[in-house]
């Protein structure tokens, strides 16, 4: 089984929608299920209603999951864990206060090593913290070896023994920590593969290490997929308006198109446009660069163009929210605009009432009174010389305003591409 498994804190970013897909691949290319699991462990971060909108996210994307569990659900599950890890000596009750902990990394740092657990309470048995009646956190006993294992992306791995130090696994409120639920819950639903970012990479020892305490001898694989950097080269955060998910789809980025990309990035794939079903049939992790990836916004959006070309015209109609019958209209500014939000702005200028002529709404005026009560002829060649005929204009002071008058726009397709389309809705549009 496979998994994604978001956090309900913040917007869905670019590199976790990539994780989902990633998962969602392997897992139809391996008939394997795949589940999404709302890690939603850390009630002080949770946004209310976040949960949902991930959800609506994956199916706007059509990544079809067979089940949704809830990381709280299996408190129970954590907690009982975490006191047979007491029982068998092999965590124990940490009563240092933030304080103490304070001093310690306190004197690291001014010892210029990196901080770790000083390991004061790791000799009190359970029996003593039970007899103390005072609040505790539970600690696992770091390993006694390196923990070592086989990344699909980035090869071997090992971290030292201090690498993963004696971390917490229960809060003082009796809930589990991060890492501890992770790893509980990977047992639980019998995951197979993990897919996720880099920067959950030095978490990964310690799952395992947790794993190993407990006795569960099934081996996980591991895919740690590398960060994805801005356009500036650094990593892409929050501040980076094309990290959000919601943001691309408002811009009118289509979902098909950001996979593809998403799909593209740092990959070796056998063509550059493809849908999700063909990238299931060659997709393999083992293709990924093990560099950073860096976020090009061109490249997208000229992947979301292609992706709206090959778009029929009703269909393009449909997304656009406009009447089936310009739909061939929409499809000639292509040359011009990328994403669906582009194309709309195009078309309300046309039917805008609110033109600006510049300096030939004198001649826009003369042209707009022919145009209302002349009979439109089917070509545009005999449309241009009617108008020219009757309203004396020509050359710059016919065009420019006859432009202005059709589209609201200075540039555009050749009006005699337009004309026909326009046709039934000139009268309209003027």
């Amino acid at each position: 089984m496979l998994r994604f498994a978001p956090s309900p804190t913040g917007d869905m970013h670019i590199g976790n929608l990539r994780v989902a897909i990633f998962n969602f691949i392997v897992a139809k290319q391996r008939k394997e299920r795949f589940i999404i699991r709302i890690e939603d462990t850390d009630k002080e971060r949770n946004i209310e209603g976040k949960d949902r909108e991930i959800l609506a996210i994956l199916d706007t994307f059509e990544l079809k999951y067979d089940d949704v569990v809830y990381q709280s659900a299996n408190f129970s599950f954590h907690r009982n864990f975490a006191y047979k890890l007491l029982e068998e000596k092999k965590a124990f009750a940490c009563f240092c206060t933030p304080e103490d902990l304070e001093k310690e990394r306190k004197e690291a740092v001014e010892q210029k090593r990196a901080y770790r657990y000083s390991g004061r309470c790791e000799s009190i048995t359970l029996e003593e913290a039970q007899k103390r009646d005072e609040p505790f956190v539970v600690r696992v006993k770091k390993p006694e070896r390196a923990i070592a294992f086989q990344d699909i992306i980035k090869g071997n791995l090992r971290f030292e023994p201090n690498e993963v130090d004696s971390f917490i696994i229960l809060r003082i409120d009796g809930t589990p920590t991060y890492n501890f639920a992770c790893a509980i819950d990977d047992m639980l639903y019998d995951i197979s593969l993990i897919i996720r970012g880099e920067d959950h990479l030095s978490n990964t020892p310690k799952q395992i290490h947790i794993r190993n305490l407990l006795g569960y001898d099934k081996e996980i694989e591991y895919a740690h997929l590398p960060i994805i950097l801005n356009e500036m080269g650094k990593k892409m955060s929050k501040r980076d308006e094309a990290s959000s998910v919601k943001w691309l789809l408002d811009e009118g980025f289509l979902p098909e198109a950001i996979t593809n990309y998403l799909i593209l990035l740092g990959n070796k794939t056998p063509k550059e446009i493809f849908t999700l079903d063909e990238a299931i049939t060659w997709f393999d992790l083992k293709n990924i660069s093990k560099a950073p990836a860096r976020f090009d916004m061109e490249k997208l959006r000229f992947i979301n163009r292609t992706h709206l070309m090959q778009k029929d015209p009703q269909e393009l109609a449909k997304l656009l929210q406009i009447h089936p019958s310009l739909g061939e209209l929409a499809k000639l500014y292509l040359e011009e605009a990328s994403t669906l939000k582009e194309l709309k702005e195009k078309l309300d200028k046309i039917f805008s009432k609110q033109k600006d002529f510049k300096e030939f709404a004198q001649e826009a005026a003369i042209l707009k009174n022919i145009i209302e009560k002349m009979q439109l002829p089917e070509d545009f060649d005999t449309f241009k010389q009617e108008l020219m005929q009757q309203s004396g204009l020509k050359g710059k002071r016919f065009f420019k305003p006859l432009r202005l008058l059709l589209t609201g726009a200075e540039h555009g397709p050749e009006i005699s591409l337009l004309y026909k389309y326009l046709k039934p809705h000139i009268k309209e549009v003027i």
